[in-house]
């Protein structure tokens, strides 16, 4: 059997099943190396999908061809759209997943992809002559060898497991850490450094008393993630009737429709609180907290801290909220979504016990905190090839960030871009680089490669300055450039979405015709339920408001009626904030011009004490020609840009 590759992935988390997928997707030979075949896809952490920013990347990652949304949909056992009550724009669609049907499905998904092979063993070694990647060793000693190289190896790289006193090499709980691929990473010139991240004890779902806990529920009309479940509800028969790998998909798709809707089993989570015993607990065991006490080096997350840094940072809280979530869909074993710990396993104990409904709990996995190494992004390109050492790719923790979505992905854009770099194939595109008003995952690999991170990263819809942009809803438009020119999507699903904009086109001008408080139109919006109208207005008046479900668009107007609901979605959404999406529409040209402005060659970044040393430095040493290159320069800021902007401006004016 033949050694040679096009695109080898090294690692099988979230990161690593997207690029191996998305490069034997684009026709490369791909082989992923994981640890474990069995742990393809393993949810470490907590049993969910998607969130606040998580489900813009989860719907990102799907509308151009990716797997998350989809094992989602097949293996969800509850959804939510977080901040329902606010603007599209910062709605998060999240889903508690069954993590054993997850992984399975990814596993099985990975097995039938055509041009994708999988083979277990530990990476030890990167291959490089000359600067360049051409190739791994295994323990076994064997050697793989391919064009392209793509690590994703997540908190493997020299993991750290701690538990109170007791530390253990793991890259997580009852896997061995990857330390030779670490020293053989630092050999190539790549530099390491440290970072910590935490999960939570896992609780017998059989010892918990649920009796006085508040119950929460998922959505009543339930929502999902995936185009292709949304295209199979719709009744559109789409092409895996003659593709195996997509027949196999529409099965299990199939199997969570029920009447023509989307009915996964839902089990609710229970919600619990900390108490002052609770806190007294923690408190009095600081001096055995490997947080506390040097043990860890790594910087963790701020904004998930662990349950001894919460009672140390915010000791005049009176509770924590606590989550119990099942991680099954047979609910054997709960998740405690916000305690977090590494404390001692006989501190776990007396915590949980001290919990309202946990009294009598038994802990089946004790929470742990693990230290890892990862790559300063800065030293990426945005297609996230390595700077360093050519023709090796680097997704998800690996590049400083945490969860399940930023990896997926990171590992998504790895995957593409490794393959349309190959010399031996022919693309409409070379490369795929998303803006910042294009995508959250243009966002958060501008953030990674041009800031770096010294915490793990995680994305937030703040961290958008066009979120208004950037909703879940309309993913599927802003990606569909690249899913069409690299057909990344069933073709009815791509017909389909063409179809929805070309529909979207031809009427939204109906959101500007004048209405009156005719007898007519009063009893009409009588016959739906809607307050009338007291003088003439627009039809986006009453298109926007809150109480305007999709059913009742649909009567608003005869030509709404043969419209799709994501095309009447589209429209409402239009009505309501078509002031605020045009001001940032013109800002984006606007950024998009100026980022056109040519450096004048002579140009001294040296005199320029408005910027940072580290700036000048960097830029002096390029010598960018446009402030669109000097944009793209690992360190160099949106505020550089705006100084370089208005000297460059003076320098003209005055040259004139």
């Amino acid at each position: 059997m033949s050694n040679e590759y096009d695109v080898i992935v090294v690692g099988g988390g979230h990161a690593g099943v997207e690029a191996s997928f998305m490069s034997a997707k684009l026709g490369a030979k791909t082989l992923l190396i994981t640890q474990l075949i069995d742990n393809i896809a393993l949810a470490s952490c907590n049993p969910a999908i998607g969130g606040l920013g998580k489900g813009h990347l989860v719907k990102e990652v799907d509308a151009l061809g990716g797997l998350m949304g989809i094992i989602t949909d097949i293996s969800g056992l509850q959804y939510r759209i977080l901040n329902a009550s606010k603007g599209p724009a910062v709605r998060g669609t999240r889903a508690q997943i069954d993590m054993d049907i997850y992984k399975a499905t990814a596993r099985d998904i990975l097995c039938k992809t055509p041009n994708l092979f999988i083979t277990q063993g530990e990476v030890i070694e990167v291959l490089e002559k000359d600067g360049t990647a051409y190739g791994v060793k295994t323990a076994l000693q064997k050697s793989y060898l391919a064009q392209k190289v793509i690590i994703t190896s997540g908190t493997f790289l020299k993991g750290l497991i701690h538990i109170g006193e007791n530390k253990s090499s793991n890259g997580r709980a009852g896997e061995g850490a990857s330390n030779a691929l670490s020293d053989s990473l630092k050999k190539l010139g790549i530099p390491l450094s440290r970072l910590k991240t935490g999960t939570c004890p896992r609780i017998l779902g059989s010892s918990i008393d649920k009796s006085g806990l508040e119950q929460h529920h998922g959505d009543e009309v339930t929502p999902f993630f995936s185009l292709r479940l949304g295209a199979l509800l719709e009744g559109i028969k789409l092409d895996g009737n003659s593709d195996s790998l997509n027949a196999f998909i529409d099965s299990l798709l199939k199997k969570r429709i029920v009447d023509s809707k989307f009915s996964p089993i839902s089990l609710p989570c229970y919600v619990t609180y900390t108490n002052e015993t609770t806190h007294k607990l923690i408190e009095s065991n600081f001096h055995r907290a490997p947080l506390f006490t040097g043990q860890i080096e790594g910087v963790g997350p701020r904004y998930c801290p662990s349950i001894e840094d919460k009672i140390n940072r915010f000791r005049e809280k009176e509770r924590h909220q606590l989550f119990i979530e099942p991680q099954t869909i047979n609910a054997s074993e709960y998740y405690i979504n916000g305690l977090s710990t590494s404390l001692p396993y006989d501190v776990q104990e007396e915590i949980i016990a001290s919990l309202p409904g946990l009294k009598n709990a038994h802990i089946t996995r004790f929470g742990y905190a693990i230290e890892y190494d990862f790559s300063q992004p800065l030293n990426l390109k945005h297609t996230l090839e390595s700077k360093i050492v050519k023709n090796l790719y680097l997704a998800g923790q690996i590049n400083g960030t945490t969860g399940y979505e930023e990896a997926a992905a990171q590992g998504l854009m790895a995957g593409l871009n490794a393959s349309l770099s190959l010399q031996t194939k022919s693309f409409p595109l070379k490369e795929v680089i998303f803006t910042r008003s294009e995508g959250y995952i243009g966002v958060m690999i501008d953030d990674l490669v041009t800031k770096g991170t010294n915490e793990p990263y995680r994305v937030f819809t703040s961290r958008a300055e066009h979120r208004l942009l950037l909703r879940e809803d309309n993913a599927c438009f802003r990606m569909k450039e690249v899913a069409f020119k690299l057909k990344l999507l069933d073709e009815k699903i791509l017909d389909r979405l063409k179809q929805d904009e070309s529909d979207y086109e031809a009427n939204v001008y109906l959101v500007n015709e004048t209405i009156t408080p005719s007898k007519e139109t009063l009893q009409f919006l009588d016959s739906i339920g809607e307050e009338p109208i007291a003088n003439k207005t627009i039809l986006g008046q009453v298109m926007k408001r809150d109480s305007m479900s999709l059913e009742k668009l649909k009567l608003l107007n005869p030509a709404f009626k043969q419209l799709s609901n994501r095309t009447l979605e589209q429209l409402q959404i239009f009505a309501k904030y078509d002031s605020y999406i045009q001001k940032q529409v013109a800002l984006i040209a606007r950024s998009e011009k100026t980022l056109k402005l040519k450096i004048p060659s002579d140009f001294r970044f040296e005199g320029i004490s408005s910027l940072g040393l580290e700036a000048r430095q960097k830029l002096s040493e390029a010598r960018p020609t446009t402030l669109k290159e000097a944009s793209l320069i690992s360190g160099i800021t949106p505020a550089d840009i705006e100084v370089l902007e208005l000297y460059i401006t003076i320098k003209h004016k005055s040259a004139n």
